[in-house]
């Protein structure tokens, strides 16, 4: 059985990722092409973290994350890098859109929400750790309470005068002794079966918790929703827990009970004050469009939410202590990381003490034609691969040749030097324009014996030369 982790220990494996800089922009490289500059800036915030753990506790606490502000065009990958960091860190990591948010007094999400979402995540995470250190044992008890299902124990019988006046012993009749061999014998031959794999398929009746629903939706999505949080778990305590019979396999069985034993045998308590911890060391929040915020010279009529949200998201930024179901939330160490395109705004549009908390500036650079070509073919996730993939269920290859591939970065660079800039955004609307005939007979196609297709410079020619060429049609089209 695994040996229980230290809180301590915990908090270590989960918040720090053990990555140097240049291993951490090597894994952002497989799915994100340029922007260098971001890259290098995130992998040293992140290594920021794992050397702030080594040092001395008398000055740990004054070592504050440097926040970044991520400045660039839509398209250009700063969402792309916090979805990659997101699945990278062993952290807590939420990506929030500033414009969810409003100022106190208005309709829509309070910003200490975004807190009470981070120590959620940091809670799950805690707990995953844990259920695995008792996957062992809680799968033994598991494997009992299937047993005392598939062999029910044998009623036992007792002498009536017994329950009249109070006089009689459990463990007095002689029948239940008498069937006890037979019934260990029962239980060990079961016993085998399961662990043999030979009854995975037999329907059996379970009790399991009856989950009801919220009853206290109406809070949420509003400043009181923290308050409908605690209702909920407070009614939820004091009602009593309602089961109901199930129809199911002994594999789902076994996965549901093992889920219920795991739970008995975690602290829940140990793990609310751990995830706190993480979320405080560790945590790391992403603001996006936060651009969208800023408000140019003087505010009134709806701007004036906007400022407000800026003042609102200062205190977190600054260091505060927000109040979560777990517990408070100091906020000084959570490593915020901002993005915005500000195209009709700059960030000298934010209001003066939110542009000082976010001190690393970095600029995305537009796509060139060179880095869209990349984009459709390097990265992992790359979209030419994705259109082969989705092509091939079909039982249709699709073959892009080098000319091709060239051409249609060439119009995406050109597409968005004469429209809106939106980076590689465009190649989705492009392929999908050059690929539509192609997907839509690519049944009739398979069904008539054609089970390749090329595409060359030619056919991007044909398919998109008229729309790239139209600057009225493209911005409609495109």
């Amino acid at each position: 059985m695994a040996r229980k982790k230290s809180e301590k220990e915990v908090i270590q494996e989960l918040g720090v990722n053990e990555q140097t800089p240049r291993e951490i922009v090597e894994e952002l490289n497989k799915y994100i092409v340029g922007q260098d500059d971001a890259k290098k800036s995130v992998a040293i915030a992140l290594r920021n973290r794992w050397r702030s753990r080594k040092l001395a506790d008398d000055i740990r606490d004054d070592v504050i994350p440097k926040n970044i502000l991520m400045i660039g065009s839509t398209g250009v990958g700063k969402t792309e890098i916090a979805r990659r960091l997101a699945k990278l860190v062993k952290a807590p990591f939420v990506k929030v859109e500033a414009t969810k948010f409003t100022e106190v007094g208005y309709v829509g999400r309070d910003v200490e929400s975004i807190i009470r979402d981070l120590m959620q995540i940091a809670v799950r995470m805690v707990r995953r750790q844990k259920t695995d250190e008792v996957k062992e044992k809680a799968a033994e008890n598991a494997t009992e309470r299937l047993l005392d299902i598939l062999v029910p124990e044998p009623k036992r019988t007792q002498n009536p005068l017994s329950k009249l006046f109070g006089g009689g012993n459990d463990h007095e009749p002689v029948e239940e002794k008498a069937e006890e061999p037979a019934d260990n014998a029962g239980r060990e031959f079961i016993r085998k079966r399961l662990a043999s794999g030979k009854m995975e398929d037999q329907v059996i009746d379970l009790e399991v918790a009856d989950h009801a629903k919220p009853m206290v939706g109406m809070f949420s999505g509003s400043s009181l929703e923290s308050m409908g949080d605690n209702l909920q778990d407070m009614i939820s305590s004091v009602m009593p827990k309602r089961t109901r019979k199930r129809k199911v396999t002994v594999a789902v069985a076994r996965k549901i009970l093992e889920q219920e034993e795991a739970e008995k045998l975690i602290d829940m308590e140990e793990v609310a004050e751990t995830a706190v911890q993480l979320a405080e060391r560790s945590g790391i929040v992403f603001f996006d469009e936060i651009d969208k915020v800023a408000v140019k010279g003087s505010s009134s009529g709806p701007d004036v939410s906007r400022e407000g949200v800026q003042r609102d998201i200062l205190p977190i930024v600054e260091g505060s202590t927000v109040m979560t179901k777990y517990g408070p939330v100091k906020t000084d160490h959570i490593l915020f990381i901002a993005a915005g395109a500000f195209h009709t705004a700059k960030p000298s549009d934010l209001i003066p003490e939110l542009q000082g908390r976010f001190p690393i500036r970095v600029e995305l650079k537009s796509l060139q034609k060179e880095d869209f070509e990349k984009i459709l073919t390097e990265p992992q996730n790359a979209l030419i691969k994705q259109y082969k993939e989705l092509l091939k269920t079909e039982g249709l290859d699709i073959d892009f040749e080098g000319e091709a591939i060239g051409r249609i970065a060439e119009m995406a660079f050109d597409v968005n030097e004469q429209s809106e800039d939106i980076g590689a955004r465009r190649l989705h609307t492009l392929l999908e324009k050059l690929l539509e005939d192609i997907s839509f007979d690519a049944p009739d196609m398979v069904k008539e014996g054609k089970t390749s297709v090329s595409i060359n410079a030619a056919y991007v020619d044909e398919r998109l030369k008229e729309i790239a060429k139209n600057r009225d049609l493209s911005q409609f089209i495109l």
